[in-house]
């Protein structure tokens, strides 16, 4: 038994606040549109979801712990355009003994990480299916 792609959700208590911001600012594919939710393609078999958390199976929490990361090779570019967008609590890119990286939050306050491994072997072992 194998699994075929894994979605993560964020639940919001407006979902219509976030919504330009994963379509327009990150530029997320939309894949589906359940009204109470909107799941957009990150990666090849990767998922991320937006949830009513009026509506969802989760509810709401004004503060969240938890935090999305973003692999890609593109670091400095993606700073600099999230930059450009006025995107809020955007960090400086931090180099680390394993990867650069950098934080953000989305309008309601989530965190995001964007990031790239140093060493080829590591990050090979999140291209496996690519």
């Amino acid at each position: 038994m194998n699994f075929d792609s894994t979605i993560t959700f964020f639940y919001y208590n407006n979902i219509n606040d976030v919504i330009s911001f994963y379509e327009e600012i990150l530029g997320f594919e939309l894949v589906l549109d359940q009204d109470l939710a909107r799941i957009y393609r990150v990666g090849k078999e990767n998922y991320f979801g937006i949830v009513d958390g009026n509506k969802g199976h989760l509810k709401y929490q004004t503060h969240s712990a938890v935090l999305l990361t973003i692999l890609t090779e593109s670091v400095e570019e993606w700073h600099q355009n999230l930059q450009e967008k006025g995107v809020k609590n955007l960090s400086p890119i931090q180099k680390g003994r394993f990867c650069e990286h950098f934080f953000f939050e989305d309008p309601a306050g989530y965190a995001i990480e964007i990031q790239r491994f140093h060493q080829p072997d590591v990050a090979a072992l999140f291209k496996r299916f690519a």
